[in-house]
């Protein structure tokens, strides 16, 4: 009872159009979620992600399920995940490609899903890291342990958006680490993240996750940088 009077006087509305929500909606209308481009990149065995990451690092798998577009839906519903609050949508997301993942083989070869870190004082700044419930949403439906500890940011940095490749990847590759034990050997972890631009922070942290002997990756996002 309590969410619908709560519902009756502060009325939900949809990230992408601003619309009221009905009853049975979350997040999002039927109409912006039909119109959000989809990249159908788990249906591809050479998709963009895993050209993207074509002899940097020795993906298994990569994946993101929106195509990210200057104003466009999904870039709607990042900037109000990351900068307004709105962590129910990291968790639809999460649920939305756990339903499009589930049946892949691949997928059950997973031992671990490790969310992109964010350093201390960020994760004070913002609240919440916007990708932990996209990752503990994958791991709720795909049956696989979330790990948030494994991958450590040990530096503080500013925004990236203004930085070239190069200066991303120079940056990238000083600040992440991990801390492993002998039970981490020759595991399939499953890196996370919100949008792959230019792919530098996930190939960062991915080199990080090699330092384990006989390590695999795998990367899934929930969207990718598409002009």
């Amino acid at each position: 009872m309590l969410p619908q009077i709560v519902n009756l006087f502060f009325p939900k509305s949809c990230v992408g159009c601003h619309s009221l929500l009905l009853q049975d909606e979350s997040v999002i209308c039927t109409l912006c979620r039909h119109e959000i481009p989809l990249t159908n990149h788990h249906k591809m065995e050479n998709n963009e992600v895993v050209q993207k990451f074509y002899g940097r690092i020795p993906l298994v798998f990569g994946a993101a399920l929106f195509y990210f577009h200057k104003k466009g839906i999904v870039q709607e519903m990042m900037h109000h995940l990351k900068y307004k609050g709105h962590q129910d949508i990291s968790a639809m997301i999460g649920h939305w490609y756990a339903h499009e993942l589930k049946d892949l083989a691949l997928i059950k070869d997973i031992d671990y899903i490790i969310p992109v870190p964010l350093h201390k004082k960020r994760l004070r700044e913002r609240g919440y890291n916007q990708v932990e419930g996209f990752g503990k949403a994958l791991a709720e439906n795909l049956k696989i342990p979330y790990n948030d500890i494994l991958l450590q940011r040990k530096i503080y940095t500013k925004t990236q958006t203004k930085k070239t490749l190069l200066g991303r990847t120079e940056v990238a590759d000083s600040i992440f680490d991990v801390s492993f034990s002998y039970a981490y050997h020759g595991k399939h972890f499953l890196l996370i993240d919100d949008v792959i631009t230019t792919g530098s922070t996930l190939e960062a942290c991915s080199r990080a996750i090699l330092k384990i002997p006989n390590a695999k990756i795998s990367i899934v996002c929930m969207a990718m940088s598409h002009s």
